[in-house]
């Protein structure tokens, strides 16, 4: 079974997604020990906020080290999948730099609402063990005012005026733009993928 730790990185979903993933049987304990992290099989960034004073929480702990040094598969989640990128444009700010590619905000046009939140269907870009054989365009649950252009990445793709990456992959890292504890049978189903991934030898 798969032992997975949630890094305490001040995300306020936290306790969401740990309710998720008991769901599925799992008893995900929550940690900012650099020790217990890298002895998860499977280890998740919750993130709910913004990108500097996320990144500054991990690096003033050393986690933002600790994260870049893992090899067992890693999923983060909201802004703890933007913070898996190279630079977000909240604050200006350098992420995690494990996955290519920017984090931009949404336009203030008028024409769409900011942010981004609700339920938006999820269009296949690239099949993976985390992608593949999915229902027909299936729905997610967003809330979010910053977002990553789809990229080699993105392995599935929403529509919000532009096209987002709404769930990346790159090596061990993993991504979900959307709340998987919130987007009911597709969220449970993609979080067990996510589990299904094998650790590290």
């Amino acid at each position: 079974m798969a032992e997975v730790v949630l890094i305490d990185a001040g995300g306020t979903n936290i306790g969401s997604v740990r309710y998720a993933l008991s769901r599925l049987g799992v008893d995900a304990q929550m940690s900012d020990d650099p020790a217990r992290i890298r002895a998860a099989t499977h280890v998740i960034l919750p993130g709910v906020g913004a990108a500097g004073p996320g990144m500054a929480r991990l690096r003033a702990s050393g986690l933002d080290a600790v994260i870049r040094g893992l090899d067992q598969p890693v999923l983060g989640v909201c802004l703890g999948m933007q913070l898996l990128f190279e630079h977000s444009e909240e604050g200006e700010v350098d992420c995690l730099g494990l996955i290519p590619g920017q984090v931009r905000r949404f336009a203030d046009d008028g024409e769409r609402r900011v942010p981004h939140m609700g339920w938006n269907r999820l269009k296949t870009v690239r099949e993976d063990d985390l992608s593949q054989a999915l229902p027909d365009e299936p729905y997610a649950y967003f809330v979010h005012s910053y977002y990553v252009p789809q990229g080699e990445a993105t392995l599935l793709a929403a529509d919000y005026g532009v096209p987002i990456s709404a769930m990346v992959r790159h090596r061990n890292f993993c991504g979900m733009q959307f709340h998987p504890e919130r987007s009911a049978a597709l969220g449970a189903e993609l979080l067990r993928r996510f589990l299904d991934l094998p650790a590290a030898a």
